[in-house]
């Protein structure tokens, strides 16, 4: 494929570190000129994370996880650097056990968290203790909770695979699962039929689930109705996989116009909500998630050991 890179930034070298290429958006079609300015900047605004995962706009500001330092963040305009917000994340109690990953903001406004350490979704109170909202599902503990989202009538739609277990520790299900949890605390399976599902997104209408799928023999977006019929593929990953796209699919937003912008081989993928691929923020490095913040026209980007933002011309879904 040909691309047409039409941004290079200003990029800070790691002294004794390998060069490293700036950020840059390719463009494969162009169809993506209308959702990314020409003369767009991606900045990195805050390092030094274990693994940035799991971002989401909540009370006019920006809130992260850090999974393997059981830690969450805040960042806004005129810090110089995120700061501590939960810690632990993702359990009750101080512990080595991994954080919070996948966060979400509900339909009263509450922070849910996909919990690893305590293997949960949970709700964040008031007074910073967390209530469980999802612990098991018939009898069996869930793996590690990893990404999430949330319907307009409150129900939590959540993926399961055992990313982040402790090793050593076998999962109590023997498949991956993706789950809904109703708004009066139900909890069901979507579907046990896709391996590795990571990301999560609902369509603009709500009938249908997008899925983000880490399978390293099959790395795709995947679909299916909210009651997991209809399981296809949107989106084939493998064939951006080159040396300086590293990473796959994890987890991904949709914008206000219905367009996927999934983290893939590299950085950002954008496609559209057929599957028709627009082109990619290209960061060189593995990425995470993303999610859009201020007045829904900056995307906000958790990738490997940093965060980036970049100025969209379209608004995210929800704003």
């Amino acid at each position: 494929m040909k691309f047409l890179p039409i941004l290079l930034t200003s990029w800070a070298l790691v002294a004794g570190a390998a060069p490293v290429a700036p950020p840059a958006i390719e463009i494969q079609d162009r169809a993506l000129k209308s959702l990314l300015a020409e003369d767009a900047k991606v900045e990195k605004i805050a390092t030094g994370f274990g693994w940035a995962e799991g971002p989401v706009w909540w009370q006019g500001r920006l809130v992260f996880s850090d999974v393997p330092n059981n830690t969450a963040y805040t960042w806004k305009e005129g810090d110089a650097n995120a700061q501590v917000f939960l810690k632990p994340s993702g359990t009750d109690e101080p512990s080595a056990l991994q954080g919070s990953n996948g966060l979400a903001v509900d339909r009263e406004g509450h922070l849910i968290l996909c919990q690893h350490g305590a293997r949960r979704i949970a709700q964040l109170q008031a007074d910073g203790k967390f209530r469980p909202l999802a612990t098991t599902y018939n009898g069996q503990r869930f793996s590690s909770p990893n990404d999430l989202c949330i319907a307009k009538d409150g129900t939590v739609y959540f993926t399961d695979p055992p990313y982040g277990l402790p090793q050593g520790v076998q999962p109590e299900t023997p498949f991956h699962g993706v789950y809904k949890r109703s708004s009066q605390g139900e909890v069901t399976l979507v579907t046990k039929a896709v391996r590795w599902p990571n990301g999560i997104a609902l369509s603009l209408d709500e009938k249908f689930l997008y899925l983000a799928v880490s399978d390293n023999d099959n790395p795709r977006i995947a679909a299916c109705n909210l009651d997991g019929a209809n399981l296809h593929d949107v989106f084939l990953m493998a064939p951006l996989k080159k040396p300086d796209h590293p990473g796959g699919p994890d987890g991904m937003k949709l914008d206000a116009l219905g367009n996927i912008w999934a983290t893939g081989p590299g950085g950002v993928v954008i496609l559209t909500p057929e599957g028709k691929y627009l082109g990619t923020i290209l960061l060189h490095q593995p990425t995470a998630n993303l999610a859009w913040g201020d007045d829904g026209h900056t995307l906000y980007i958790t990738s490997n050991h940093d965060l980036f933002r970049v100025k969209t011309l379209v608004k995210g879904a929800g704003f």
